[in-house]
């Protein structure tokens, strides 16, 4: 930016370098009212790979009828699998996993509860019942050499149960951990948690025996919260960053889930800290852009209103 904004000055106590995983077209798009054209979401995909984003979650190999959204997941794999980045995608059971292995995917992610209303609501199962139903899935995957990551939803707060318990979430993260799962994604799905809370389940996980290298944070903004959520992860040792560029997603089966954290907000942050991220923020920014274009309304992301803005 010729502007040589933000400025760098950097924080000796925090990672150098940050790698986000981005989820705008699988997170993001699955929560729009209407489907996006495959063509689209493709295209989105290469611009956001061409921004330097070294992982992109491309879409989910879930029944259309839960997320109709994404039924579009066997045309649009093939379109942008040969990209030179990361391109996971969301398997609910060993179905999905059959669909996602027959189109050549290599990394794959679980969709866990932390709390029983949730995974009644989004899963219509117990949490042990879906911590069942995922484990086949997950052995099968990492027998085919796949990497596989599991998200865990409501760790720190549940818009049926209020204020999770620190220990429930332990134990349902330690689950996917013994299961097999190579990194392990915490999400605010409601946008409750402070970086208190943050700092107080990082630490708890870490003394249950699960490693900060495992830990991924995915955040959302609904309460203004997740960019101080991040810093606080980011000095516990957390190098993996869950956003949605544009600021784009919530969660359909939770009313209260605003957007996701916008990756350009992110990378603002990052880039003023110091901490490396490969992302071009001028492009990623056009790119969000361009894709609220195509949905009809302004990006929420502050970041690409101010840089959009001033062109």
């Amino acid at each position: 930016m010729s502007t040589g904004l933000p400025m760098t000055v950097p924080d000796p106590a925090l990672p150098a370098r940050v790698r986000i995983h981005e989820v705008g077209p699988r997170d993001g798009l699955q929560n729009e009212k209407t489907a996006v054209p495959t063509e689209v979401k493709a295209e989105f995909v290469r611009r956001l790979a061409d921004a330097g984003l070294s992982t992109v979650e491309t879409t989910s190999f879930v029944h259309p009828k839960w997320v109709p959204q994404l039924a579009d997941a066997e045309e649009l794999f093939p379109r942008v699998r040969d990209l030179p980045v990361r391109l996971p995608v969301l398997v609910p059971n060993e179905r999905g996993l059959d669909r996602a292995l027959a189109l050549g995917a290599r990394e794959v992610a679980v969709f866990a509860s932390a709390t029983e209303s949730f995974a009644k609501a989004n899963l219509n199962r117990t949490v042990d019942e879906a911590l069942a139903m995922f484990a086949p899935t997950v052995t099968r995957a990492i027998e085919a050499g796949l990497k596989v990551r599991g998200y865990l939803s409501m760790c720190f707060g549940d818009p049926w149960e209020g204020a999770v318990p620190i220990e429930q979430v332990v134990r349902v993260t330690k689950a996917l951990a013994d299961m097999g799962c190579d990194e392990l994604s915490l999400g605010d799905t409601i946008g409750v948690a402070t970086p208190g809370h943050v700092q107080a389940l990082l630490t708890a996980l870490n003394e249950g025996g699960v490693p900060t290298s495992r830990i991924a944070v995915h955040f959302h903004d609904t309460y203004g919260q997740a960019l101080a959520n991040t810093l606080a992860a980011l000095r516990h040792g957390v190098t993996t960053v869950d956003a949605s560029a544009g600021g784009l997603g919530g969660c359909p089966y939770a009313k209260s889930a605003t957007g996701n954290l916008a990756t350009e907000d992110l990378v603002w942050m990052l880039d003023g800290l110091g901490i490396e991220t490969g992302v071009d923020l001028a492009k990623l920014t056009a790119t969000s852009a361009w894709m609220a274009e195509h949905l009809g309304r302004p990006s929420p992301s502050r970041t690409v209103r101010a840089l959009s803005h001033k062109e």
